[in-house]
């Protein structure tokens, strides 16, 4: 088993849609026409975060047969090395994007953490 993908829905996708191409390095690909406007964002040829805009309107509740909607506490990605965790830090700097680096002890990893959207927190971990 491995993981397939990991599906946001928030009421605006583009500032997470930006966050995730011009920060995380992701790449916008090819997305079925689902009648939802949305992203596919790819990492290495696939389609790894599913992005849906789902505005909050009345008519919402239908759609969703009344599920609340779907919450993900974080999603983390890994970086590969030093030299593409300092271009990391480069871009989060040059987008104002505040984050908070924190060492993991014994398993000699960091971890950043940033909040691209509310409710939304990414962490990037890389072994140090």
């Amino acid at each position: 088993m491995r993981l397939d993908h990991v599906t946001i829905v928030a009421p605006d996708c583009t500032s997470l849609r930006n966050f995730f191409v011009d920060i995380s390095g992701l790449q916008e690909g090819e997305r079925p026409a689902f009648g939802v406007r949305g992203h596919w964002l790819y990492l290495e040829q696939r389609p790894v975060l599913h992005l849906i805009e789902r505005p909050d309107t009345p008519g919402d509740s239908e759609r969703s047969g009344d599920r609340p909607s779907p919450r993900i506490d974080h999603l983390a990605l890994r970086v590969g090395n030093a030299a593409e965790w300092q271009q990391l830090l480069h871009r989060l700097r040059q987008h104002q994007m505040p984050c908070r680096v924190s060492p993991l002890g014994p398993q000699s990893e960091l971890q950043l953490f940033v909040t691209p959207a509310p409710q939304v927190t990414v962490e990037f971990v890389m072994t140090a």
